[in-house]
């Protein structure tokens, strides 16, 4: 009878985030900003990388336009469904439709993870090891690094993805999140979910916590080399191209380790954590990036035509 019941599922509900109703249309508008700005935000990233002579041929901003690539993905699976939080009447989301979400959150976020650590060797490489660092770090080792990255990131969702749509789901079909995450879709699974759990725990635990100790040590390396110039403007210049890239790890890894590394509390507080690395990280990267980066607003004035520009580097 289950795996008959199982079979008539074929829709969830997603139950959103709880709001004061009178605020239904702020949140809106609020969340369709965002979504806008991010996507344009993100899009400049990536002309400007692309365009700029100075930039599109070296690593880091390889790797940057990579990530500008993901916030746009990420942003695009989740806040428009986020929005239709905010609208009249039920918007369920198909049974395929939820799978796919599932797996390319996990799959986008995976492949940020690894993406985050390659830019943190590329600074390591860069500082500790600047007289070799054209021969260990070039254009064409950075895009293996980042296929690599994207094929394990798609490893990594596909496993997400298959081990919890393996199990029966019979009803109820009400997600209470505001996405198809773990989590929340594995409470409506119709049999046990403790190797699930644990797989998920172990898998994701392993991704976070090895790319950001390779992080950690990458910077322990870069912050102990740095100390080493004797000048302050050359250590001011050091930490400057690496300011950037600390600014977003730390958004990104704090809410992602609270949400899938700590018990499972149903507090509002988790909702608010997951709009981090979902809806706020891909709007925040591309101001991070242009605030803090000497050489992307010097690269965005070259492009729009700035007087005294062309020869700044």
């Amino acid at each position: 009878m289950e795996k008959i019941n199982s079979t008539l599922l074929t829709e969830f509900i997603l139950t959103g985030i709880p709001y004061p109703l009178k605020l239904r249309t702020f949140l809106f508008v609020f969340f369709l900003l965002i979504y806008i700005l991010t996507q344009l935000g993100n899009l400049l990233i990536l002309i400007t990388v692309w365009v700029d002579v100075q930039l599109h041929a070296r690593p880091m901003y390889i790797f940057l336009g990579v990530l500008s690539i993901i916030d746009m993905g990420i942003s695009t699976i989740i806040v428009p469904r986020l929005m239709m939080n905010f609208t009249l009447g039920i918007k369920p989301i198909s049974f395929g439709g939820c799978v796919a979400q599932l797996y390319f959150y996990h799959f986008l976020g995976s492949t940020q993870c690894f993406l985050y650590t390659l830019m943190a060797y590329d600074r390591y490489l860069a500082i500790c090891r600047p007289l070799h660092y054209p021969v260990l770090m070039n254009a064409k080792l950075s895009i293996l690094l980042v296929a690599g990255a994207w094929v394990a990131g798609s490893i990594h969702g596909a496993l997400q993805a298959i081990l919890t749509f393996r199990l029966p789901y019979c009803g109820p079909n009400q997600v209470d999140y505001f996405f198809c995450d773990i989590p929340a879709v594995l409470r409506l699974a119709c049999a046990d979910t403790t190797v699930n759990e644990l797989v998920t725990f172990v898998d994701i635990g392993v991704v976070i916590a090895s790319c950001f100790s390779l992080i950690l040590l990458s910077y322990i390396q870069i912050i102990q080399a740095i100390l080493r110039i004797h000048t302050a403007d050359g250590r001011h210049r050091a930490f400057s191209t690496c300011g950037a890239h600390v600014a977003v790890v730390t958004v990104y890894y704090v809410p992602c380790a609270f949400i899938y590394l700590t018990p499972e509390t149903n507090s509002p507080l988790d909702g608010a954590a997951t709009l981090f690395p979902t809806a706020i990280t891909p709007f925040l990267n591309p101001l991070i990036y242009t605030l803090r980066n000497q050489e992307v607003k010097l690269a965005l004035r070259r492009m729009i035509g700035s007087p005294g520009t062309k020869n700044e580097v």
